[in-house]
């Protein structure tokens, strides 16, 4: 984006901060008048013919601009992938205390990524990996899909759950039952 002097195009259509046409007018011209208003010529479409010009502050026209891309980048929704990783022979309080983790993650809306390192002959029993992984999506099936089988890379064997649609109806609250109560303990009536 050209400013001022920086423009090259010898004609342009300019218009003011209003969105009121001056018309086409020369580059001198047009320079001219945003002096004359006290503000930047900004070259706002360099491929139309002629190129458009708006005569507006400029240093007011990036605050907007940047407001807008923040807001824009708000929106977005971004998925992190959380990474999980065990050994082929984990004991079940680990295990539980993993796809507790793992259950916090998918409820926030994350990924999460499972992993089952082998070390030196572990290798030989590839199935105890799959069983576990397997028992981990199992216990997660409530609140998860699963986005691909587990596959074999390297020394790890890996697979993805992707949060689905479902969601566990949460008990109510007993703090919100505990307030009212306590509310009570302290405005004793009187007899």
């Amino acid at each position: 984006m050209r400013i001022n002097r920086e423009i090259r195009a010898d004609r342009l259509r300019v218009i003011t901060e209003d969105g009121e046409q001056l018309g086409i007018l020369t580059l001198r011209e047009a320079l001219a008048k945003a002096e004359e208003y006290g503000l930047d010529l900004i070259e706002i479409a360099p491929t139309a013919k002629p190129p458009v010009a708006k005569i507006i502050d400029y240093g007011k026209f990036r605050y907007l601009q940047q407001k807008k891309e923040k807001d824009s980048r708000k929106s977005q929704v971004q998925i992190k992938v959380k990474e999980i990783k065990f050994k082929p022979n984990i004991d079940t309080h680990d295990f539980q205390t993993k796809v507790k983790h793992a259950r916090e993650f998918l409820l926030k809306g994350d990924k999460v990524r499972i992993n089952c390192v082998f070390r030196g002959r572990e290798m030989l029993h590839l199935e105890r990996g799959e069983n576990v992984i397997n028992q981990f999506c199992l216990e997660l099936a409530d609140i998860a899909a699963l986005e691909m089988p587990p596959k074999l890379m390297g020394r790890s064997m890996s697979t993805t759950l992707a949060p689905s649609g479902k969601r566990p109806k949460l008990p109510p609250k007993r703090a919100e039952q505990g307030d009212s109560s306590r509310a009570e303990d302290e405005n004793p009536k009187s007899s």
